[in-house]
């Protein structure tokens, strides 16, 4: 029995990002198969973030996996796709919860439905509040709107993932062109990003919106996924439906950035050239974690622009206006209201983990 080493590498599958490897992995070779591919994901659900671990099996006689155009194994892909989607919804309603105390506490100084002297206080009180006046389950308002939004994520991911690392990373050396390198991998997981968000994007939009309505049973401000659709389409067309995309795709840049300068610092600072599965997990998670709080403000602003989608008065006049605002009138402190829920959220990774592998068993 022969064994092979490769490299496990960390792609964020929200906006397609390749990211750094992880840590060594083994994997077995079997003479009877040519490849298999087994993706474990890891969610990190900060500002809707997702990662990938994917350990290649691969034939010597063999270089590279099956692409659109040679031979597409389409069964395989919707097995991978099926398998991941139903690991991930289980992750994601599984911290739902989690989720809509950190998008109320961003958003609550710009809804209608929250006055001044009832916004939340915290992480504790909004879970005490949301269930006492709102009712247990409507703790996982939104959810569906997040859980669908996956699927088209995935499969556009998969369409477009390698024009764009042939559009702006051909013939590039990392190691001699770290430069050239780094501002590839920005521009190539912002393109994937931008494109994936502008199919998927009413869906995070429309989740937000749920999330934020605070309204009970009978004076609700959206009944459903389709009905806030198509409450705000009528009021404010579809632009109303991509507010704060801008700002989105910007947030992608700052988030990659975030994450690449750090993680290569935290891997050159060890003494060790292949540190070990627990080093390499930690330092994964501490990466993700900065480089989430540190793009969590574009989300915040993002997020603020949403809620101004259907309404009469404008609290913001354009994106710029929604960061100089909540700057002087909120201060530095509220761009970062919920960050701390958003790190707890991604205790929902280590579930997908598990889930997916076991989920492929059965398929």
């Amino acid at each position: 029995m022969s064994h092979d080493l490769h490299e496990c590498t960390c792609t964020d599958i929200y906006s397609n990002r390749t990211l750094a490897p992880l840590f060594p992995c083994q994997t077995e070779a079997k003479p009877a198969l040519l490849y298999k591919i087994q993706r474990f994901f890891l969610v990190k659900a900060s500002n809707q973030y997702f990662f990938a671990r994917i350990l290649s099996y691969s034939s010597s006689y063999y270089q590279s996996i099956k692409m659109p155009g040679s031979g597409f194994d389409i069964l395989g892909f919707f097995k991978d796709l099926l398998a991941g989607g139903t690991a991930a919804a289980i992750s994601k309603t599984a911290v739902a919860p989690i989720e809509r105390v950190k998008l109320l506490l961003q958003v609550q100084a710009a809804s209608k439905q929250i006055a001044p002297d009832k916004q939340y206080k915290g992480i504790v009180d909004c879970f005490t509040r949301v269930t006492k006046e709102q009712g247990f389950f409507s703790l996982w308002r939104g959810n569906m709107a997040n859980v669908l939004r996956y699927f088209p994520t995935q499969a556009l991911n998969f369409a477009f993932k390698d024009k764009y690392k042939q559009l702006f990373l051909s013939g590039v050396d990392k190691h001699k062109q770290f430069g050239r390198y780094f501002a590839g991998n920005l521009a190539s997981g912002g393109a994937a990003g931008a494109t994936s968000l502008l199919f998927v994007y009413p869906l995070d939009f429309a989740r937000t919106r749920l999330a934020a309505d605070v309204g009970k049973s009978g004076v609700r401000e959206f009944t459903g996924l389709g009905d806030c659709i198509k409450k705000i389409h009528r009021s404010d067309g579809l632009l109303g439906l991509y507010r704060g995309f801008g700002v989105s795709v910007q947030g992608i840049i700052i988030y990659r950035a975030a994450y690449f300068g750090t993680y290569d610092t935290a891997k050159a600072m060890l003494p060790m050239e292949k540190p070990g599965i627990l080093i390499s997990w930690l330092i994964a998670q501490c990466v993700t974690t900065m480089s989430g709080v540190v793009s969590y403000p574009f989300d915040t602003v993002r997020r603020r622009m949403m809620m101004q989608s259907g309404r009469s008065d404008v609290l913001y006049k354009n994106t710029m206006d929604c960061w100089r605002k909540i700057a002087v009138q909120e201060g530095p402190r509220a761009f970062f209201k919920g960050a701390f829920s958003n790190v707890l959220r991604g205790t929902g990774g280590a579930l997908v983990l598990v889930l997916y592998d076991e989920i492929k068993k059965l398929l």
